[in-house]
């Protein structure tokens, strides 16, 4: 009874959100035939605004978890969205393992996630380091990762691009204890990936 009601409260936050993106921001995806529509899957994409993982929850064709920091859980509506879309709480100031497991096995069973490697909106402009939550994930599970380019939207009459680029396969690499180095090195290509998606309208 529980997750019929999950899915209903899904199938309702998706075509509200979705008709507001095609009505409010004349939402354009492209890449469809790239998107992975079966196996484990993480979708990364650029952070710029609130509208970013919404995004992400309507085009990626998948039923997509998140991986939420916990203060956000204190707002009753992204509370109840969080419980719909099973996303995982995460406590940014600690070490998570709990949120650490969910994920992994989550992963293992085939789900799909999204996860942004900037860390915070604009993570890179501010400075920050790329995030290599996505690596570990990919290089611990063999996950492919789908990078997402999301472009304009930064206000209400703004056409929005939503980007998919051809899926990135790390299988070769699995490893119980990804090194520091391969870790540094496939963030930066999954976000060189992302990058070079935001540069794309069409």
């Amino acid at each position: 009874m529980v997750n019929f009601i999950k899915m209903i409260v899904r199938v309702i936050v998706r075509t509200a959100i979705t008709l507001y993106c095609k009505v409010v921001y004349r939402m354009k995806v492209t890449g469809k035939k790239l998107r992975v529509k079966k196996g484990p899957v993480i979708f990364c994409g650029n952070h710029r605004t609130y509208l970013d993982p919404p995004l992400i929850v309507i085009t990626c064709g998948r039923n997509v978890r998140f991986l939420a920091k916990e203060e956000l859980y204190e707002n009753k509506f992204l509370a109840l969205l969080g419980w719909a879309f099973n996303a995982v709480a995460v406590k940014r100031d600690h070490k998570d393992i709990t949120a650490l497991k969910t994920t992994l096995k989550g992963l293992k069973a085939d789900e799909a996630f999204a996860m942004f490697p900037e860390g915070t909106r604009n993570g890179l402009a501010k400075g920050e380091d790329v995030k290599e939550g996505a690596a570990f994930f990919a290089l611990k599970t063999g996950a492919k990762i789908q990078p997402v380019g999301i472009v304009g939207g930064s206000k209400p009459g703004e056409k929005v691009y939503v980007n998919y680029g051809k899926p990135l396969d790390y299988s070769n690499l699995v490893s119980k204890n990804p090194d520091k180095e391969t870790l540094a090195r496939v963030s930066k290509e999954i976000m060189d990936n992302i990058i070079m998606l935001t540069k794309q309208e069409q």
